[in-house]
């Protein structure tokens, strides 16, 4: 390709970026990575089958086996792992840096590499609210309308209606 092309589709291609970018600050109050502000949430959750109104950021990282309900929000910068089969119910909202894990390899590091990793599945249930930067362990099942506070360890499961926080997470009111 001519040097003098390439240079016009950079310099238009930064353009459109730039009107996307103040576009979106604007109307919604934020700035975007490029990935997130060029891609459609909704198109990617559709593309992993999760549920019908349900939007997931380009920035979030899907491993293994994910389910996910209707009409949730996984925000950015989350990991979804579902080596070990994860399922996150409807009505949900799964906040910026969450982890999810369905895995650990605590057994196969501390026996140098011979024990293998470990999995479980791991279950959030509908209209449940992960706070940001929580973690949560795998073989955890999280109860119907749960409430999880901001960078809480979740690394037990806990009842329907609870609300949650702390490192390890405790049930609090």
């Amino acid at each position: 390709m001519k040097k003098w092309i390439f240079k016009d589709i950079v310099k238009f291609s930064q353009k459109l970026f730039l009107k996307r970018r103040k576009f979106i600050k604007q109307h919604y109050h934020r700035v975007l990575p490029v990935g997130d502000m060029i891609s459609d949430r909704w198109e990617k959750a559709r593309f992993l089958g999760f549920g019908e109104g349900t939007s997931i950021y380009d920035s979030s990282l899907v491993l293994g086996e994910v389910k996910v309900g209707k009409n949730t929000w996984i925000g950015p910068f989350t990991v979804l792992d579902g080596s070990g089969g994860l399922s996150v119910g409807s009505n949900c909202s799964i906040s910026a840096g969450v982890q999810i894990y369905s895995h650990d390899s605590v057994q196969w590091a501390v026996t140098g590499g011979v024990a293998p990793y470990e999995h479980e599945s791991t279950k959030i249930e509908d209209n449940c609210y992960i706070g940001p930067n929580t973690i949560i362990s795998k073989g955890v099942t999280i109860g119907k309308g749960t409430i999880v506070g901001a960078n809480s360890f979740v690394n037990k499961t806990f009842p329907p209606n609870s609300k949650i926080a702390g490192n390890p997470a405790k049930i609090i009111n």
